[in-house]
């Protein structure tokens, strides 16, 4: 299986015209998005919060939490980001993804609509 990249939009919510497109490898495994703490500093994003979260070899590790707007082909949704050190790689999360009403095809390794259930 190979991985999925996208390019997405990320913007202040505060003010939409304070934005950057960013290259995400698609991790539908991930809850949250993460970007980079540079772009997140340059678009004045700050952290509200702090999580400990679990790598894949099992080391823990703290980062900082915000909210950040995300836009991808006409798609908006709002959503919490994690503050990325020079080390991470930058991930779109399944919340993002569910913001945007698309969910990831493992098999075709794609982003298709995600149908909407009320109730």
């Amino acid at each position: 299986m190979g991985l999925t990249y996208i390019r997405v939009t990320v913007a202040n919510p505060a003010n939409l015209k304070k934005r950057e497109e960013v290259e995400f490898m698609v991790d539908s495994g991930a809850v949250y998005t993460l970007v980079p703490r540079s772009i997140l500093e340059k678009l004045d994003i700050t952290s509200h919060s702090k999580r400990t979260f679990i790598l894949a070899n099992g080391e823990k590790v703290e980062r900082e939490l915000g909210t950040a707007a995300f836009e991808y082909e006409g798609r908006r949704g709002d959503s919490l980001v994690i503050f990325g050190e020079p080390e991470d790689t930058p991930l779109l999360g399944a919340t993002t993804l569910e913001g945007f009403a698309l969910i990831l095809d493992p098999f075709r390794r794609e982003l298709k609509p995600l149908p909407m259930v009320l109730g």
